[in-house]
């Protein structure tokens, strides 16, 4: 594992009460190709997961805006790459008040079950190309299921992550479905399984445990391309 992604501690509450909040978010386009991404020189932050795996839900409770993404019971129903702009309200390492604005960039999933061959060749070409060659990309939360820790397209997921060398950081979703001892287990199990930049996040969307914690990791990586 590179530099980038050097293991950080969990956030203590100290940086969780000056992590700030998201206090605005929006949609801005969709893009296949990198002619068709936004221009502005912002922060993108990506979010990636096997088909519902809950990535709509939790960028919804993220940004504390139901309907931002789209929620859908079909698999696979995200084709491109959605761009939001986010602006954050925080506080800095010199305790004054910031703003910034930066792009939330929705994914599709992987490992689509109701789509044919040549499509999922397409769409895991633009992925890749835009995990690879974006510019902007600071990190990548790699959004797991909770209540299945071990699945091979994750792992094959993060392998690949690792080695185009993304800074990455673990999220495991649904665990408001899993019994308090069962959840305690996976995420230690995760966290062993796929080291990131700090351990993997427990993350329910229905009621939005996790989301201090998300939030002050997305604000330190804001913080750390402000200096």
């Amino acid at each position: 594992m590179n530099e980038r992604q050097r293991l950080r501690r969990k956030p203590d509450e100290e940086t969780l009460k000056d992590a700030g909040r998201i206090i605005k978010a929006e949609y801005v386009t969709s893009a296949v190709k990198p002619s068709q991404y936004p221009q502005e020189d912002w922060t993108e932050i990506a979010f990636l997961g096997r088909s519902n795996v809950g990535k709509s839900s939790l960028i919804n409770s993220l940004c504390n805006h139901r309907g931002l993404a789209l929620v859908s019971g079909t698999p696979g129903k995200t084709q491109t790459i959605n761009f939001f702009k986010v602006t954050s309200k925080f506080i800095d390492s010199n305790k004054e008040e910031k703003r910034k604005n930066w792009y939330l960039v929705d994914l599709p999933g992987y490992g689509f079950a109701k789509t044919n061959k040549g499509s999922r060749d397409q769409w895991g070409r633009f992925i890749r190309q835009y995990v690879e060659e974006s510019k902007r990309l600071r990190l990548l939360c790699l959004l797991i299921d909770g209540r299945h820790p071990d699945l091979p397209i994750d792992r094959q997921a993060y392998e690949w992550l690792v080695s185009a060398g993304i800074p990455l950081q673990i999220v495991a979703t649904k665990m408001d479905k899993l019994k308090s001892s069962e959840a305690a287990k996976n995420l230690r199990q995760l966290t062993a399984q796929y080291p990131g930049l700090s351990p993997t996040i427990s993350y329910s969307s229905l009621k939005h445990k996790g989301r201090a914690v998300l939030t002050a990791c997305v604000h330190s990586i804001l913080m750390e391309a402000e200096a």
